[in-house]
């Protein structure tokens, strides 16, 4: 045989029945179980004539590409190559490009709202925690539409607002905003919202946000509600009064920085609250500044500073989980020109999210795993389909512990 080229091995086609992705039918095996083409069909608009789509159609393709790694509407084509993939987990359409943009302009925000509340519903109802911490952040998306509005930095593109779980990293709720609108516009609402989306039992006891969130509005709701929270407080002329009142620091063991607190409270706030200042040392002194750079943290909660610093420092996972959102889940683009469009579009991003979030959760020896860590270990295995006796046999080529961890997973799936 004729060496075909400079390794010794020649290529050949196969008719053999293979996938480069039989990890995935696990995935979309949990999204079948946790009921996601039911809630699809339920909240969304069906088609206006017979020969249209159904929602899950269009949804389920589109969590399907995000998790596999798609980066756009092209990407589907590629889905669609699989044919094996798709023979094994049901799914007998995957719509073209074009189809799912027009669905995506046309698509009602609200019915993927309520479509992502009842996931998220069903993800936590079945975790043994009662009490959760929320953490709320808003992120930039850059894209060069012609629509896009500025944001703070200077750049074209949106500035959606998302909630997360500290504990297990599900998005709580989010709001797709143009990119001219505040971090500080409507947290309020943002966070009754998030509220209503918390099962039965299960309670927002604890809240962290940046300076956006200091609102005497917010800060009053969430007293009523007898929330913990602990929010960065801007430092505007009364705050800087305060600090400037203080006259005992506390420098920490093994730290280059330095501690106060005080009693603080604003005109609208209906109660006051402690206000805990870490000041550092300017290398530098800026003429307008002073010699001293602080930190404020506003806060209901009792305990020592440092310890209430900490804790509010970790509001930071928030980052990650957007990032995650953002390159694990192809968000730091949108795909179509209209604002509408690319709100569904991100919809269906947060839902792919909050649904890998899910199904990493079944075995906790995951719970760290991005979803590109998931992708090279487990969505992306090469398998072979064969029928045996009407059934389909699907044999991976992996080694056993991997093995055995995917038959644990479709085993837990059951009871979804």
């Amino acid at each position: 045989m004729i060496q075909q080229t400079l390794f010794p091995f020649n290529m050949e086609i196969t008719k053999d029945k293979l996938t480069s992705k039989a990890g995935l039918s696990i995935f979309a095996e949990y999204n079948q179980s946790i009921g996601l083409t039911g809630l699809s069909d339920k909240y969304l608009a069906s088609p206006k004539s017979n020969r249209g789509f159904n929602p899950s159609v269009f949804v389920n393709s589109l969590v399907l590409l995000l998790t596999a790694g798609g980066r756009c509407l092209d990407d589907l084509r590629e889905l669609k190559n699989e044919k094996e993939l798709l023979g094994i987990t049901g799914i007998k359409i995957i719509p073209e490009p074009d189809t799912v943009g027009d669905w995506l302009r046309r698509t009602d925000i609200e019915g993927l709202n309520s479509t992502n509340s009842s996931v998220i519903k069903k993800i936590i109802g079945k975790e043994d925690i009662t009490e959760y911490t929320l953490d709320i952040d808003a992120t930039e998306i850059i894209a060069e539409k012609r629509e896009c509005m500025y944001t703070y930095k200077n750049n074209k593109g949106y500035m959606p607002m998302l909630g997360f779980l500290f504990e297990n990293g599900i998005c709580l709720y989010n709001e797709f905003r143009e990119g001219n609108i505040s971090p500080a516009y409507n947290h309020v609402d943002f966070y009754k919202k998030c509220k209503n989306n918390m099962p039965y039992g299960k309670t927002i006891k604890y809240f962290r946000a940046d300076s956006a969130s200091y609102q005497s509005s917010l800060i009053n709701l969430l007293e009523e509600d007898n929330v913990k929270w602990a929010i960065t407080a801007d430092l505007d002329s009364s705050v800087k009064k305060a600090i400037k009142s203080i006259k005992e620091w506390v420098k920490p063991q093994g730290l280059d920085f330095e501690i106060a607190e005080t009693i603080h409270c604003t005109n609208k706030t209906g109660k006051a609250f402690r206000l805990i200042i870490k000041r550092e040392y300017r290398k530098q002194p800026d003429l307008f500044e002073g010699q001293y750079f602080c930190h404020a943290i506003a806060t209901n909660l009792e305990g020592e500073p440092l310890e209430i610093i900490n804790w509010h420092n970790k509001r930071g996972q928030a980052e990650n989980f957007n990032k995650e959102i953002k390159c694990g889940f192809s968000m730091e683009s949108m795909p179509c020109g209209t604002f509408a469009a690319n709100e569904v579009y991100f919809a269906i991003g947060i839902l792919s999210y909050n649904l890998f979030i899910g199904f990493k959760s079944l075995n906790p020896l995951f719970s760290n795993n991005t979803i590109k860590t998931f992708r090279w270990s487990f969505f992306n295995i090469a398998g072979k389909i064969i029928k045996r006796s009407g059934k389909f046999i699907l044999k991976i080529k992996t080694d056993m512990d991997r093995f055995k961890a995917l038959l644990g997973l479709r085993q837990k799936i059951l009871c979804v």
